[in-house]
């Protein structure tokens, strides 16, 4: 069974806007993707291979979820870049769309003839966004970079380690946090590019980092860099409770007061150590030695359950199949079960809600799924046209 698209439009903030896919692995999907949840219309440009990430598990029938969570609401175009009849689509294409979205390393879209000062001829209203390891200016600008070699280059994993107990090495990367933080940071700013050009009629070149944008995570450690402490910044630890772990987090003075009555421990609102904000900072190992005196004796449901109810920050820690049976989830509508040609799945819908309806879409398109409505619906090509690019191996046969 081929999975097409759904080329009915959708409903959103964003529907009636037309997006440019160019982009693979993680961060520039992950923007586009978000603005497929909200309704834009959004044509992933792959090459006649596909993007990497298809054939990434976990996998069904050779289908990937990893790839459809990224990509799921989008239109695929399978076209080989590097053909004259593909350079004319893109062209014809850029002018009857809103936004360009491309990831590649800086100047593979300029050897191309795909980047913004070319593009922006063909549509001089065109936003355009870039999203790469270090950025498009610069002497490092064309480094190559995946999230890990950013989270290492940021001084993200170093300020890590600092917050680790006997621990002398950073720690092992599996979550690539720069992608999905680099694309919401693009996603922000293409809204913004997208109201400028509303209020102007002008569109631009929008250059988003990952560099950049763990440099921005990293709020209170840029600061400490130029400003050293003379103590260590309070730590949040995992506390050990009878059969796992938990975290309290008792930041304010009320949260502090809540906690020590869940704990019946009132005592500790009187002891000189902690009855201030800035007296339990200067002696916070301490606080957290006696918080997991009292977690060491109860289990992690029945501490979470004591400090809800007292109105007091606190979690078990659980693993992610867990948290996506949190009824919470499904009572907020957070997450969408989504299809590919394996069947279907769940996926996250993006982390805001509007008025009108937005989720992820529900179809994860095939490899060159959309070639056909995409050239016939948007661009008029005949079927004896596409058929041609076909036979010319311009476009991927489907």
């Amino acid at each position: 069974m081929t999975v097409q698209s759904s080329t009915a439009p959708r409903p959103g903030p964003l529907q009636g806007i037309r997006v440019i896919d160019f982009t693979a692995m993680l961060a520039g999907p992950h923007c586009a993707r978000l603005m497929a949840d909200l309704g834009a219309e959004v044509i992933k440009i792959e090459g006649l291979e596909g993007d990497l990430i298809r054939s990434r598990p976990p996998l069904r029938d050779g289908n990937s979820t990893y790839f459809g969570a990224l990509n799921c609401g989008k239109k695929s175009l399978a076209i080989n870049l590097k053909t004259k009849a593909a350079k004319d689509i893109i062209y014809r294409l850029t002018k009857v769309s809103d936004v360009v979205v491309e990831n590649f390393r800086p100047g593979v879209m300029a050897r191309l003839g795909f980047d913004y000062a070319t593009l922006s001829k063909h549509n001089p209203k065109l936003v355009y966004c870039s999203i790469s390891g270090y950025g498009q200016t610069g002497s490092g600008a064309t480094r190559a970079a995946y999230a890990p070699i950013i989270h290492a280059a940021s001084g993200f994993d170093a300020a890590n380690l600092t917050y680790q107990t006997g621990q002398d090495t950073p720690a092992s990367t599996g979550i690539f946090t720069a992608d999905i933080l680099s694309g919401a940071y693009a996603f922000g700013a293409i809204q913004a590019a997208l109201l400028h050009r509303e209020r102007t009629g002008e569109g631009q070149a929008v250059d988003v980092a990952l560099m950049d944008s763990m440099l921005n995570l990293l709020v209170f450690e840029c600061q400490e860099a130029q400003f050293p402490s003379q103590r260590p910044r309070p730590v949040y630890v995992p506390m050990k409770s009878t059969d796992g772990h938990v975290i309290i987090a008792p930041i304010s003075q009320k949260n502090f007061e809540q906690m020590a009555e869940a704990m019946q421990q009132l005592e500790l609102t009187a002891d000189a150590r902690f009855a201030t904000g800035s007296a339990r900072v200067e002696h916070w190992n301490e606080l957290m030695a006696v918080m997991e005196q009292w977690t060491r004796r109860h289990s992690s449901a029945e501490i979470e359950s004591i400090m809800d109810a007292n109105g007091v920050p606190c979690s078990r820690f659980v693993t992610v199949a867990d948290a996506m049976r949190d009824t919470q989830l499904t009572e907020r509508g957070s997450l969408s079960w989504v299809k590919d040609a394996a069947g279907e799945f769940i996926v996250p819908n993006a982390p805001f809600q509007f008025t009108v309806p937005t989720a992820a879409g529900p179809i994860v398109a095939a490899l060159g799924a959309d070639n056909t409505n995409v050239l016939s619906d948007i661009l008029g090509m005949s079927p004896l046209e596409i058929d041609a690019l076909q036979e010319q191996g311009v476009l991927s046969n489907r």
